[in-house]
């Protein structure tokens, strides 16, 4: 499992990562986005050392990072409207989603640190703390992304802004049902899955057809029904945790539901959004309705 879920990591520090990034904001984040595989190498790294001195002082550049970028997300929020001083933000869905996105990878930085130095933090195994890495890389950023533009692009659709909500609010309770118990965890990864089918039904529903070539639109089409499998092995996976139904190994699970999210869902959405955003070298721009840019 350690080298599967090590190769995970690596595809979301060094790709991932940056390429979502400038999704976010093709402007604001340039910079951020072309420097972060210097920032990751570290990171990616200290993966396939043993657990010391070396491969923690490796991590906590990487958590550095990670840092760095939630603190954008903070940026961001101050900088929200608000209707009146003193008030709370007026957050629009897709900024909601993607304030979760840069703020996700601190969680993973953080939990790569204790688990380089061998350090339960917060009394957890270490096993759990290495799962906790590639989980926001994957559920924490590329998921929270990709509903924020699925629900930029397809404003209208109820489905679409319930996305763009859940997938936040999931990730948040799954974490808090770290420290809880299993039935918190469970109904995290309740509200979770409910948006990440939302995001495969909007983007095969809405998307994939809209798509100007059969690349991007088989890409969109891959990443949708990934969705609808893997998230139903999380679903297994948080039940049998709380249940003591019978349910897959930890092992069975990164081989299964992790390598089909990083694989299947994540890479295919981030290389069916560069399509459609129209990136350099790439097809050009699709319809305006479906070239989101989050700022």
């Amino acid at each position: 499992m350690t080298v599967l879920v090590n190769l995970i990591v690596t595809l979301g520090m060094l790709y991932v990562v940056p390429v979502g990034l400038r999704l976010v904001d093709p402007a604001g984040l340039r910079r951020t986005a072309r420097l972060w595989p210097l920032a990751a190498l570290p990171g990616a790294l200290c993966l396939w050392l043993p657990r010391g001195t070396t491969a923690t002082a490796l991590a906590a550049l990487y958590a550095l990072a990670t840092l760095a970028l939630a603190a954008r997300a903070a940026a961001r929020l101050r900088g929200a409207p608000r209707t009146s001083p003193g008030s709370l933000p007026r957050l629009a869905p897709p900024e909601v989603a993607v304030l979760t996105a840069l703020a996700a990878p601190s969680v993973a930085g953080t939990a790569l640190v204790a688990e380089r130095a061998g350090y339960r933090l917060f009394g957890f195994e270490l096993d759990i703390l290495a799962l906790t890495v590639p989980h926001f890389h994957f559920a924490g950023f590329t998921a929270a992304l990709v509903a924020g533009l699925v629900c930029r692009a397809a404003p209208g659709r109820p489905g679409a802004r319930w996305a763009a909500y859940s997938v936040p609010a999931g990730t948040l309770l799954v974490l808090l049902g770290y420290f809880v118990d299993d039935w918190a965890e469970l109904l995290g990864a309740v509200v979770l899955t409910a948006g990440m089918w939302a995001v495969a039904l909007t983007t095969w529903r809405d998307l994939r057809p809209a798509a100007r070539d059969r690349t991007t639109g088989a890409l969109l089409a891959t990443s949708a029904a990934v969705l609808v499998a893997t998230m139903l092995l999380a679903l297994w996976w948080a039940a049998g945790e709380a249940t003591g139904i019978v349910h897959p190994t930890l092992t069975w699970m990164a081989a299964t539901h992790g390598l089909g999210n990083a694989l299947g869902f994540a890479l295919c959405s981030l290389l069916a959004w560069r399509r459609l955003t129209g990136e350099p070298g790439r097809p050009a721009p699709a319809p305006a309705a479906a070239r989101p840019v989050l700022r």
